[in-house]
């Protein structure tokens, strides 16, 4: 059983997004990473030492080599948990490009495309769908009642209710209704 999310979950089957994929940066090789650092640790020791003999105060060397490296790791640590940098356009709140990095409204979108596209396509729903349903189903009946559909049908078909179960267990069926989906997540929420 997958722990991905929906995410996952609809990416393995949907189809590829029309939308452009994030631009990633490529990362310098771990040896050139430190090197740099070394470099950068080595010429600001050699401005503090300076800075401190023009002002006649001796301190030992590596107290400012230590120091200095100790900032340096606070500074990698903060870069690595600080959030993306966002786009701004102006009062508007950003532009089209910066709301189609967004991807948790991108993945919404092909949610929505998706679920839209399984109104007319039965083949869709059934593909798409009804796999994301099971795995809904599944994983609430494990997290609130520690069973899955596999592992103790009799006791998960009386959870689900006996709709939810004949759509869940027949994934030959056709079509989706808006009204039938409303009544197999109803019984989802409630388990």
């Amino acid at each position: 059983m997958s722990y991905g999310g929906l995410g996952e979950l609809f990416e393995l089957t949907a189809a590829p997004s029309a939308e452009p994929a994030p631009r990633v940066r490529k990362r310098r090789s771990p040896a050139v990473r430190v090197i740099g650092n070394v470099i950068l640790i080595a010429a600001a020791t050699v401005v503090v030492v300076a800075a401190l003999r023009a002002g006649s105060v001796h301190a030992p060397l590596l107290l400012v080599i230590a120091l200095l490296t100790g900032l340096r790791l606070v500074t990698i640590a903060a870069a690595a948990v600080r959030p993306p940098r966002t786009i701004r356009a102006g009062a508007g709140g950003g532009s089209e490009s910066a709301r189609a990095v967004d991807s948790l409204r991108a993945t919404v979108r092909r949610w929505e495309r998706t679920l839209d596209k399984a109104h007319s396509d039965s083949d869709t729903y059934a593909r798409n769908v009804l796999p994301v349903l099971g795995e809904l189903a599944d994983e609430r009946l494990r997290l609130r009642h520690g069973i899955t559909r596999a592992g103790d049908p009799a006791r998960a078909r009386e959870l689900l209710g006996e709709q939810a179960w004949a759509v869940l267990s027949n994934p030959g069926r056709h079509g989706l209704k808006t009204r039938d989906l409303e009544t197999y997540v109803q019984a989802m929420e409630r388990l």
